[in-house]
């Protein structure tokens, strides 16, 4: 299977960025992307989704084929039949390579989630098992628990199983305050969201979802290890924890990459 040489593409993509006045930070900026994203690409740490290719090929002021080829090809000289085979084949092994990568990185997050849920039983099971008289001695505290747990259970399956990892176009063309995608909401206060910040959001909230079902049993170890503490404390605490540990992360790291 024919694969783009990456070296050989970042090669290309820093020469037409350098030889058009761009700096990282400009092309990035043109292309909704971090620049971190667009040095990865010139030092061959990674490629550019299928997505990108257009775009990418309009600020460099190539095509899509010298971009695939790396380089530039004389005007009105037509691609000879051995080249168009390599291109295609090139296209579609770079196809096979981005879905293999995503497929990948969501088998990860899956297999944490799984994992999270394993430990956030253990922790129930656990406390329950030393504490069976926890749900009534602790009635607002258990019930706030468990709440959070079934909502980081839920989060974590829509971050870590289901979310696109990538954007729509229009959400970079048209600045939007919000995101939806079934029932699934997020309208974050001075958030515009773009393909730029959405991969650290979702990261954000894979890691918030997998902690909460994790750690949050572990709260009810604690008012019962602290009884100085009251359960009103104890459950205000939690609460506050839960909402902003959720919300803050994912407004901060959006609002940096935006």
């Amino acid at each position: 299977m024919h694969t783009i040489d990456k070296q050989a593409f970042g090669a290309f993509v820093a020469s037409r960025r350098k030889e058009l006045g761009y700096t990282q930070k400009e092309l990035a900026q043109k292309l909704f992307l971090s620049d971190k994203a667009v040095s990865k690409w010139e030092t061959g740490a990674s490629i550019p989704d299928t997505a990108m290719l257009i775009p990418l090929a309009g600020l460099l002021g190539v095509s899509v084929t010298e971009l695939l080829l790396c380089r530039r090809m004389e005007p009105g000289v037509p691609v000879e039949t051995g080249q168009v085979e390599t291109l295609l084949k090139t296209a579609i092994g770079y196809s096979d390579e981005e879905t293999a990568a995503r497929r990948a990185g969501r088998r990860k997050w899956g297999l944490i989630y799984g994992a999270a849920l394993l430990l956030g039983a253990g922790g129930w099971a656990s406390l329950l098992l030393c504490r069976p008289d926890f749900p009534r001695a602790f009635e607002a505290l258990f019930a706030m628990l468990l709440t959070g747990s079934i909502l980081g259970a839920v989060f974590g399956a829509y971050f870590c199983v289901f979310a696109k990892t990538r954007l729509p176009a229009f959400y970079d063309e048209n600045k939007l305050g919000f995101y939806s995608d079934g029932i699934f909401r997020l309208n974050l206060p001075g958030v515009r969201f773009n393909n730029s910040n959405w991969p650290h959001v979702l990261t954000a909230g894979r890691v918030w979802s997998a902690a909460a079902i994790a750690i949050l049993p572990l709260s009810g170890h604690l008012a019962g290890a602290l009884p100085q503490l009251s359960e009103k404390n104890v459950t205000a605490a939690a609460g506050v924890l839960f909402v902003v540990g959720l919300f803050l992360p994912l407004w901060a790291v959006a609002k940096k990459h935006q």
